[in-house]
């Protein structure tokens, strides 16, 4: 793992935005796998500011979301699909016919989890995948477990996850009890993949990710095996690391 320190979160997501750009301007239709959460929203603001600016341009790049709330259409504006659109589709010139979330109003997991797997692996897989990490060290909704997901499922989200996510709804019975996720395999399947994260809460999950043992208690801790894995984080994050 390659890890970059920056200052604050600010300097973290402008590093991000600039390998995120990179990627873009290197391979003007490649495939990028996005994350949601409150860790990226910087790293797609800058990349907003760039395309206004000129700098960059996503006009023929396609994305795949990690995951999305079981039960909740896309127009929901608690929805995965809702997210990016306000904090990054809307803002850029990507055709959102070339953006994918997996559909969580389909109440058939078993068809929405396979249909997600067939057009993720029909694009070939992102070049660049986009990841934050859980307080717990998951990845996407991958959870701790007893073993590695593999494709795209429907997992019962943990109660520290639902508690950590409820600051984004109005009472923390609104929020959805399962997703569908992009499973480990699936994310270890992209040729390089980028780790943000910030704060002192996130530090543990940061350690164990880069430094621990690989075991699925810590889903993150795979990402130890891949070949292009960069990590961007910042001091606080970086704080058991020294």
């Amino acid at each position: 793992m390659k890890i970059i320190k920056a200052k604050d979160y600010e300097d973290m997501s402008r590093k991000a935005a600039n390998i995120i750009s990179a990627q873009v301007i290197l391979k003007p239709d490649c495939v990028l796998g996005l994350a949601t959460g409150s860790t990226p929203i910087g790293a797609y603001k800058q990349l907003a500011a760039w395309y206004e600016k000129g700098d960059v341009d996503f006009a023929e790049v396609s994305t795949y979301n990690l995951d999305e709330y079981r039960g909740l259409s896309h127009d929901d504006p608690q929805s995965y699909h809702y997210f990016m659109r306000e904090n990054f589709f809307d803002h850029i010139n990507i055709d959102l016919n070339n953006t994918h979330v997996p559909d969580g109003s389909n109440p058939d997991a078993a068809a929405a989890c396979s249909e997600y797997d067939k057009i993720v692996a029909e694009a070939g897989y992102p070049d660049l995948q986009l990841l934050g990490i859980g307080n717990n060290g998951h990845i996407g909704f991958n959870e701790p477990d007893d073993h590695f997901s593999k494709g795209t499922h429907c997992v019962n989200l943990t109660e520290s996850t639902i508690q950590a996510n409820s600051r984004l709804f109005d009472s923390i019975d609104d929020v959805p009890r399962q997703a569908y996720t992009m499973g480990t395999q699936t994310i270890m399947y992209a040729r390089m993949i980028l780790v943000v994260a910030n704060g002192e809460a996130k530090a543990q999950a940061v350690h164990d990710m880069c430094y621990g043992p690989v075991t699925p208690k810590c889903p993150a801790s795979i990402l130890q095996l891949h070949t292009n894995c960069v990590v961007v984080a910042d001091e606080a994050a970086l704080s058991l690391c020294e």
